[in-house]
C-alpha cells in the first residue's frame, strides 16, 4: 500500500490515495473493517492537526489524558465489491467541529471509475474516570475553537442517534421492528489482541467485526455467497473491560428478495449495560 497526503496545515478538507492490497481487500472488495479503522485515524489526525498537535495526543481542561470516541457511524452507498487487487482508490475526507464539543467527518470513498462508499463519523472526547477501567469513560471538557453548524448528514446522524438509544424508532430502510422482530442471542467475549486498540478501550471497528461473525454463523446457507454491505449505522454508548463477556442480541431481522437486513443490540453481560445499537442493510451477491 502507498498512501499521500494533498494537503497544507490543518486543511478543510484532505484526500489520501491508495491502492488496493492485501490489508485493504477483504473477501469480496475493499474491507469495511479496513475503511473504518482507516477513516478513523484519518478523523483522529484531522483533529491534531486543527488543534496545531505533531501527533493525536490530547489532555483536557484539568490534564487527564482523552481520546477521541465515536458515537455514531454511518456507511452508506457502499459498494464495496467494486475495489479489486491492485486499484486506485482515494478517500476524500472533511472534518469540522460542531456543537457540543463534537466533530464531524465526512469522507467520500471512490475509484477512478465511480464512488463506493460514504462515511459519516460524529466523534466526541472522552476520559476515563477510574484508571484502567473502561467502564468509567465519560465526556472529557475541552475549551477548543468555535464550532460551526452541524450540516444536514451530522443532523441526521445525530437524530438516529437519539432515536435508537430511546427505543424510538419503528423502521429503518426496508426493516420494520415490528412486523420482523426476532429473538437472537450471541454470546462473545472479546479479544484484547483483536478487539482492543493501542488505548485497550474497545476498539470501535470491532463492534462491526462481532455482528459481522455473528450473522455467518446464523446464515442458513453458509456454503452461499456472502451478502454485500449496502448500509450500517451504528450508535456508540459505553465500553467494555479486557474479559468483559458481551451479549449480542438480534431484535429484528428480515430477508427478502432485494436482501438481508437486521438490527443488533450489544449488552455488557455483567452488568446488562447496553454499549451499542447496530443497523445493518445488505444486497444479494452472486458468486
Amino acid at each position: 500500500m502507498r498512501a499521500r497526503h494533498e494537503a497544507g496545515r490543518a486543511p478543510a478538507q484532505t484526500r489520501t490515495h491508495y491502492v488496493a492490497g492485501m490489508p485493504e481487500l477483504a473477501f469480496a472488495g475493499l474491507s469495511e473493517q479496513w475503511l473504518l479503522r482507516t477513516c478513523g485515524q484519518l478523523h483522529w489526525n484531522a483533529l491534531a492537526a486543527q488543534a496545531q498537535l505533531g501527533s493525536p495526543d490530547f489532555y483536557d481542561e484539568e490534564g487527564r489524558k482523552s481520546y477521541a470516541a465515536f458515537t455514531a457511524i454511518r456507511l452508506s452507498e457502499a459498494r464495496l465489491e467494486e475495489v479489486s487487487e491492485n486499484q486506485r482508490f482515494a478517500i476524500e475526507a472533511d472534518v469540522k467541529r460542531i456543537a457540543g464539543a463534537r466533530h464531524f467527518g465526512q469522507f467520500r470513498v471512490f475509484t477512478t471509475e465511480s464512488a463506493v462508499a460514504k462515511v459519516d463519523m460524529l466523534s466526541t472526547f472522552v476520559r476515563r474516570e477510574q484508571a484502567g477501567d473502561n467502564r468509567s469513560v465519560s465526556k472529557a471538557m475541552f475549551a477548543g475553537a468555535l464550532a460551526t453548524p452541524a450540516p444536514a448528514a451530522a443532523q441526521a446522524l445525530i437524530a438516529l442517534t437519539k432515536q435508537l438509544r430511546a427505543g424510538d424508532w419503528s423502521r429503518h430502510g426496508r426493516l420494520d421492528r415490528a412486523a420482523h422482530a426476532t429473538e437472537h442471542v450471541v454470546d462473545y467475549l472479546p479479544c484484547p489482541s483483536l478487539d482492543f486498540n493501542g488505548a485497550h478501550l474497545l476498539y470501535f471497528a470491532s463492534f462491526q467485526s462481532m455482528v459481522e461473525r455473528a450473522e455467518w454463523h446464523w446464515r442458513s446457507a453458509p456454503h452461499s455467497a456472502p451478502p454485500a454491505l449496502v448500509e450500517r449505522d451504528m450508535a456508540f454508548y459505553g465500553n467494555a473491560n479486557v474479559g468483559d463477556r458481551l451479549t449480542l442480541s438480534f431484535g429484528a431481522r428480515h430477508a427478502g428478495h432485494d436482501g438481508l437486513s437486521h438490527w443488533c443490540t450489544i449488552f455488557r453481560a455483567a452488568d446488562g449495560a447496553r454499549i451499542a445499537d447496530i443497523v445493518t442493510h445488505k444486497r444479494w451477491s452472486h458468486e
